[in-house]
């Protein structure tokens, strides 16, 4: 496969690119959300993704602000957790959102719905303030969170802008979601890895470690090179400053075929779902 390196991005059909690398902020408050992404930062990281429901959005925000990196140079997530209850109150939550992440009068280089919801009438009050921002320049990218392929298709029915740019899932080994990456590769839209790590649940695998004893590289490692040589946009969180460096220390190695192999055979469906309610 043709090397990776730490700047290298993914092209979206509207033009602009994402950084193959990102970096969450789930469950990372205050002075510790702010540091973990000005070391992230400080480490390459050049994507931040964060949402309305992690409550931190301000803080990275502050975090940006307080970079010695220009604006441009950063790509900003976020994610939008349902409608506000009209029209004019969704499109006001997401530009409260935009402006905590972006500044005032900022804006975001990705907005996303963060989940499906239950009901159609949600699903397409959000899209529509989405395209709305979209279009007004205040989110460069918009896309979808957890979203299945029937919502995807739905969205043909009323959506400006089909396919989304983005959609962001679980993915890991133990939750690959074989069905949902094909429709989506089929489709042009890039997938986002949340919890790329399995929110360290699987780090003393004996399997992984044997691969990761291999290369001579940490697990956390061989899952972030996992995600990426599948093309998957991996987001790992951490708020410890050594593991957010040694997480992005993954572009001098590559696992070969048997690695990806045996990696995907331990493939466990939906029960592998650290957050199954969001898992076909």
């Amino acid at each position: 496969m043709p090397s990776l390196t730490l700047q290298d991005r993914a092209p979206l059909t509207n033009t602009i690119s994402i950084p193959k690398l990102g970096f969450g902020v789930y469950q990372l408050y205050g002075k510790s959300c702010q540091r973990a992404v000005l070391d992230a930062l400080e480490a390459g990281y050049r994507h931040i993704d964060s949402a309305q429901l992690y409550r931190n959005e301000a803080d990275v925000g502050a975090a940006v602000q307080q970079s010695p990196l220009k604006r441009e140079d950063i790509f900003l997530t976020t994610k939008v957790r349902q409608s506000a209850g009209s029209p004019e109150r969704t499109y006001q939550s997401c530009v409260d959102s935009i402006e905590k992440v972006g500044g005032k009068s900022g804006y975001v280089d990705l907005l996303l719905i963060h989940i499906p919801g239950t009901g159609r009438e949600s699903r397409e009050e959000l899209w529509g303030a989405l395209e709305k921002l979209y279009a007004d320049g205040r989110a460069k990218a918009i896309g979808v969170s957890n979203y299945r392929p029937q919502h995807i298709e739905e969205m043909r029915e009323y959506a400006k802008v089909w396919p989304p740019h983005i959609n962001q899932v679980e993915l890991h080994p133990w939750c690959q979601q074989r069905d949902i990456v094909q429709y989506y590769q089929d489709n042009d839209i890039v997938l986002a890895a949340y919890s790329p790590l399995s929110c360290g649940d699987h780090l003393n695998d004996s399997t992984l470690g044997a691969i990761a004893e291999k290369h001579k590289k940490s697990p956390a490692q061989v899952l972030i090179r996992f995600a990426l040589q599948k093309n998957w946009i991996p987001l790992p969180k951490s708020g410890n400053s050594d593991r957010i460096k040694q997480n992005a220390d993954v572009f001098d190695f590559a696992l070969d075929e048997g690695d990806i192999d045996t990696l995907s055979g331990l493939d466990r469906g939906k029960s592998g779902a650290l957050f199954p309610a969001n898992v076909r």
